[in-house]
């Protein structure tokens, strides 16, 4: 598995295909793998012509632990998506986030636009500026010495997640309490580049996708039929829905 360093932290990445690039981002407690290589997002992508870069988050995967929440502020988060271009030389990508992911993306859309061609947030609505996402219930599940000491439900889906990716919790519940800054609504509005936001329409998580629609100009909001949080990562509606947005930008 390659790997790069962004300054002091060890990223670890895929790249795999060939034509234009696309930059997959995971969300919380998740990988690269569980995100994206086991739902068939990289294999789907790459059929559609597409050279794919996916990599594990600070904290997750095979990347770097930090057990510092300063070392998860999210437009340090976001850095490591440019890191990795410069990397591998590309000065421009598609990049789709999910979740955590798609914090990460729309603060580089925000910050650096001149880096992407577009940017996809999957699993985040209005809960990009007005909360949503795991809170610090998830934080103490993660801490806590079993998911039998979890009474929280959420906590408790967190918990049971991260046991069975067999994540560093520590590093998860840091990651947690560093990166939960919101966007503002002035800096949502800002957002210039073509975005397309996908979210389940049973997903209690990310908050209403119609809603972040009316900030941020020129958005397209796909609705995932009947999919959680959890469950809208490998939908068949998302991905038809997210190929057909690439395939405006050709």
């Amino acid at each position: 598995m390659p790997s790069f360093h962004n300054g002091a932290v060890e990223i670890a990445y895929l790249d795999e295909g060939e034509g234009d690039p696309i930059l997959l981002v995971h969300g919380f407690a998740s990988t690269k793998n569980v995100n994206w290589v086991y739902p068939t997002w990289v294999s789907e992508l790459k059929k559609n012509g597409r050279r794919v870069i996916a990599f594990d988050n600070r904290g997750h995967g095979d990347s770097g632990k930090l057990y510092d929440a300063r070392e998860y502020e999210i437009a340090t988060m976001a850095g490591d998506i440019a890191a990795l271009m410069d990397h591998l030389d590309i000065e421009r990508a598609d990049v789709m986030g999910y979740s955590l992911g798609s914090r990460m993306t729309a603060m580089l859309a925000q910050s650096r636009p001149e880096r992407l061609r577009s940017a996809i947030f999957g699993g985040i609505g209005i809960g990009l500026i007005e909360g949503g996402g795991p809170g610090e219930n998830v934080a103490e599940a993660l801490e806590a010495d079993s998911l039998d000491d979890v009474t929280d439900p959420v906590g408790r889906t967190f918990r049971a997640f991260a046991d069975q990716t067999r994540s560093d919790r520590r590093a998860l519940a840091a990651c947690l309490r560093g990166s939960r800054r919101l966007m503002s609504r002035e800096d949502a509005a800002g957002i210039n580049v073509p975005v397309l936001i996908a979210v389940g329409t049973s997903d209690e998580i990310a908050g209403s996708a119609q809603a972040l629609g009316k900030i941020i100009p020129g958005s397209q909001v796909l609705d995932i039929p009947n999919r959680d949080h959890m469950r809208a990562v490998g939908d068949k509606v998302y991905k038809t829905g997210v190929l057909d947005f690439l395939s405006q930008r050709r």
